[in-house]
């Protein structure tokens, strides 16, 4: 199968101290791939490579088999089959309904099934029946699913999540993790990163390990 994408040689400077090196990356479609490394290490530079919203310097990045050549049109195209969800993500003021529905209203999806993929996100992520919560009463791990629930009515084809559980309680976190495991079956591809090893071992799939900001090897994570 075609991996979801393909990087070759790619060198992202954002200072004179530090620079994101990937010399070789396949990631393949349909799995979980984990990001892990030290604060610092390039793990968030990463991801918005992934998510086309920063360009290499040097190197190439494909999607889906297709060069990412820069130009407006394909990136626009591109960006919304991919969903970034970061560690401290911004939520509009209002509702979580409002909230939800932002991105679909954009991509002019009917009201009905505006309403469906709703319902059927904040109950994947553990909030039935939040639609109506204003999100200025939300504690920091609902925050964080409220931001999943909103990627999730997108169905893109590539969800990136930036340190997604760092503010969930530990209640929370076997449910989250749950649903992660879940979303690979839907031909979903997930691409999260994390510092936390046990959790590293509880999701499995495909381990990408950076350093000094060099992406030093991809393996499949042993079984716990």
């Amino acid at each position: 199968m075609e991996p979801i994408y393909t990087l070759k040689d790619i060198e992202v400077t954002l200072s004179k101290k530090f620079t994101l090196q990937v010399p070789q990356l396949a990631l393949g479609k349909g799995q979980i791939h984990v990001v892990t490394g030290p604060n610092g290490a390039g793990k968030s530079t990463l991801l918005n490579c992934l998510a086309l919203l920063r360009k290499p310097q040097v190197g190439s990045v494909q999607f889906a088999g297709h060069p990412v050549n820069g130009k407006t049109r394909q990136l626009l195209d591109l960006r919304r089959k991919i969903t970034l969800v970061e560690q401290s993500p911004y939520l509009l003021q209002g509702t979580i309904q409002s909230n939800l529905a932002f991105g679909l209203k954009l991509r002019a999806i009917s009201k009905e099934e505006q309403q469906q993929r709703i319902t059927d996100a904040l109950n994947r992520v553990g909030l039935k029946g939040f639609s109506i919560r204003s999100v200025k009463d939300l504690s920091g791990g609902e925050i964080q699913r409220v931001a999943l629930a909103r990627a999730l009515v997108l169905r893109p084809e590539v969800l990136l999540l930036d340190e997604p559980t760092a503010n969930i309680d530990a209640d929370s976190m076997a449910s989250f993790e749950n649903l992660l495991l879940s979303l690979p079956a839907t031909g979903m591809t997930i691409i999260l990163s994390t510092h936390d090893q046990a959790q590293v071992l509880r999701l499995g799939g495909n381990l990408i390990v950076i350093e000094n900001g060099l992406v030093q090897e991809k393996k499949a994570v042993p079984e716990p």
